[in-house]
């Protein structure tokens, strides 16, 4: 059970992301904290984390956005709910919110990008498939064993239920992607699994892939040393961390306990070899791995701005960007 703790946004719905692949695209956060409860999760270490099997929802969201977009000098050309907070937590709340911003979006002739583990309700699908050019899906796939999915993403949905609404999601037209982030070390890096992955996105249609390796933060380390309950489990992922370094990635602006860089860029590679046989175009975001890649992982999708020539990819000003 996960609590919800109901609370007024005081601060602007859409905000300028940390990260470089969304720096030109305004983030909405419809909660602080999850409920899917992935261990992994790097917003474990925010302050603004809630707890444990907690999540804060901002009950005024849709409100402040009404008033807030109008205000703006020019519209943007779409929005990316962030990855910190899944847009379909199994929360009626959370979901009645998503839908009614979504549909206020699209009203607005705003498109919407998303990065999601969980279940897409059916009436949310229509919305998404009734607007398929003015979305950007992204679906968060690190394994098809759904004993790794049970224990590190506890309430996410199973993996038959992301291929499925991923077959759906593409089918309707909607660009799809999927991230293998985080591979877990020792436990989903070997040929098998990755191979299994990329063969059931690609028999949907999928066709980019974005990929990184688990990195530690205190938090993170402390958590799935918590909630792994399998021993064996848990060594063998910890256990490839006893060579490992620390490094200063962009998301977050942080520095984290990471896999050597030569170790990652193998991993990478032995994706990308898997992935490009099943004509699947992988790429390594450099938020996360800025001492092995300089590419942008098109976290959000790719848009044309010039739809409107009104209007810009961009939400912020300079002066906004430096308040």
């Amino acid at each position: 059970m996960v609590e919800v703790i109901r609370t007024n946004r005081k601060s602007a719905v859409l905000t300028p992301s940390g990260l470089n692949c969304l720096s030109r695209m305004p983030t909405v956060n419809l909660t602080s904290g999850c409920a899917h409860g992935c261990l992994y999760c790097y917003a474990r270490g925010y302050t603004t984390y809630p707890g444990e099997g907690r999540i804060t929802l901002y009950a005024n969201t849709l409100e402040r956005l009404r008033a807030e977009l109008p205000r703006k000098r020019k519209k943007p050309r779409a929005v990316y709910f962030s990855p910190s907070s899944d847009l379909f937590q199994p929360i009626p709340d959370v979901l009645d919110m998503a839908y009614d911003i979504i549909e206020y979006l699209f009203q607005q002739e705003i498109g919407v990008a998303f990065l999601t583990k969980g279940r897409i309700p059916e009436r949310h699908m229509r919305l998404l498939k009734s607007n398929p050019t003015e979305v950007r899906a992204g679906t968060g796939l690190i394994s098809l064993d759904n004993r790794i999915l049970r224990t590190f993403e506890p309430n996410a949905a199973s993996a038959e239920t992301r291929l499925s609404q991923m077959k759906e999601i593409v089918d309707a037209g909607i660009v799809n992607q999927v991230r293998l982030d985080p591979v877990l070390p020792g436990l989903t890096d070997d040929a098998d699994t990755i191979e299994s992955i990329c063969a059931a996105v690609a028999k949907i249609g999928v066709k980019r892939m974005a990929v990184s390796v688990l990195f530690l933060r205190a938090a993170v380390a402390q958590s799935l040393n918590q909630h792994i309950p399998d021993r064996t489990m848990r060594d063998a992922l910890f256990n490839r961390f006893n060579i490992a370094e620390r490094i200063g990635i962009h998301a977050g602006r942080s520095n984290v306990t990471a896999l050597p860089g030569i170790t990652r860029r193998r991993i990478h590679d032995r994706v990308r070899e898997i992935a490009g046989r099943h004509e699947i175009t992988l790429r390594t975001c450099s938020c996360k791995n800025p001492d092995v890649s300089d590419q942008c992982c098109s976290i959000a999708g790719n848009w044309d701005p010039s739809k409107d020539n009104q209007r810009q990819l961009g939400l912020f000003d300079e002066q906004e960007r430096t308040m």
